[in-house]
């Protein structure tokens, strides 16, 4: 054996291509919510899978799925995985490549006899992509769901977590108890596909992710007055679209005054009331994000849109109010995992490059915890959350070699 080990890339291209062909549908897209009769059929092949490669197989409380080596229920373990529920219409990598790519790490650590001071451990989160609000699995795991949290999670259409769990046998409060001494995990480590175009762009071979970014979602409202489009005089209007129009233009402006070079702001959705062509808008409602890697600067962006909300609101004769519908707080990848990363694709001779994840992932819920990482590989032109999310497969080995190695050197 030598220092450097080297995926089965057949096996898991199988494995790729067999789990993208469970929930597929005409339009070429990917269906399988989280505990959906798709996501249940992957959840069976997984479990499937992990048996056949001789893995100790665990269901915990919140329905994540665990692949054991070498598990002695009392050494802490180096975990690697994701999910593998999707969005509606979803690609075939996104999460199921990090499942996948642990799963053949495991496998080939076990073939090839390694030996290691530590269990490896391959986790599937739940309902990572957010039918019930997103990282439930891991949000059980790291001990932030409650009671409360629970009962009230339900998708768009009402059905309730609860009532979906128990459609499958299963009992969500049993979640509960899916919780994790901090002490059980020695290191998180998830391979992802990047979902943006930077390593794609600079043909580049490995991202390694250094920090992942928190986020504030806001449901922004400005109030003026309707009223007749012919009739009512530019100086006299409350138009609240101009309201907004003026604000759109004022986003650039608070990001280089008051962002870093991580910073994104978006207006993502609109609606103008009444909304009819003939009719001075009377109001504007718009969800505003913004992102960063650093609390701080996230707290500012937060401070200095509200401010400019307020000066133009009151400028304009509008009223304007808002909700912070969603606050997840940015994470700092652990200094080991992210030099241990590096180094293993520095040893592959593959290019790399240290980056943030603009994305939330279940590691910014495991970081809470444990020393945590990722490793990125090319998304084609950028593209997630779509039938045409694409990977090269020369790709897809070199991140899969990467994170063998790193899972070997942790747990060794």
């Amino acid at each position: 054996m030598t220092d450097l080990l080297e995926v089965d890339f057949a096996r898991l291209r199988a494995d790729v291509e067999a789990l993208s062909a469970i929930g597929r549908c005409s339009d070429q897209g990917i269906y399988r919510t989280a505990f959906s009769e798709g996501d249940m059929a992957g959840r069976a092949w997984l479990r499937e899978r992990i048996e056949a490669a001789g893995l100790d197989f665990h269901q915990d409380g919140a329905a994540n799925l665990h692949g054991r080596l070498g598990w002695d229920g009392s050494s802490p373990s180096v975990m690697t995985g994701s999910h593998i529920d999707t969005v509606p219409g979803a690609g075939h990598l996104d999460g199921a490549l990090g499942v996948l790519c642990g799963l053949e790490a495991l496998r080939s650590l076990k073939e090839q006899g390694v030996a290691l001071r530590r269990p490896l451990e391959l986790v599937a989160f739940s309902d990572e992509e957010g039918r019930f609000g997103g990282m439930f699995g891991s949000q059980a795991m790291t001990g932030r769901l409650t009671p409360e949290s629970i009962h009230a999670a339900a998708d768009l259409a009402g059905v309730t977590l609860v009532e979906a769990l128990a459609a499958q046998g299963l009992d969500a409060m049993a979640a509960l108890d899916a919780q994790r001494d901090p002490a059980s995990i020695h290191a998180f480590v998830e391979l992802h596909i990047e979902q943006g175009p930077v390593l794609d762009h600079d043909h580049t071979s490995i991202g390694v992710v250094e920090a992942i970014t928190g986020l504030q979602r806001w449901e922004v409202r400005l109030q003026g007055q309707a009223n007749h489009a012919g009739t009512t005089p530019m100086p006299l209007r409350r138009d609240a679209m101009r309201g907004l129009a003026e604000f759109a233009v004022e986003v650039d402006r608070i990001l280089e005054e008051h962002g870093g070079p991580r910073s994104v702001a978006t207006i993502g959705r609109v609606e103008l009331l009444p909304g009819a062509a003939n009719v001075v808008p009377g109001e504007a409602h718009f969800a505003l994000e913004m992102r960063d890697t650093d609390p701080k600067v996230l707290l500012e962006l937060a401070d200095a849109f509200r401010r400019t909300l307020f000066a133009i609101a009151r400028r304009r004769e509008l009223m304007f109010d808002f909700e912070v519908v969603s606050r997840i707080e940015p994470v700092a990848c652990d200094p080991l995992v992210i030099e241990t990363v590096a180094a293993c694709a520095t040893d592959l001779g593959l290019s790399q490059r240290r980056m943030p994840s603009g994305a939330a992932h279940d590691t910014q819920q495991l970081a809470r915890i444990a020393p945590a990482g990722m490793v990125f590989v090319p998304s084609k032109e950028g593209r997630s959350h779509s039938a045409a999310e694409w990977t090269a497969w020369s790709d897809i080995e070199a991140g899969a070699n990467v994170l063998l190695n790193t899972l070997y050197r942790l747990a060794s």
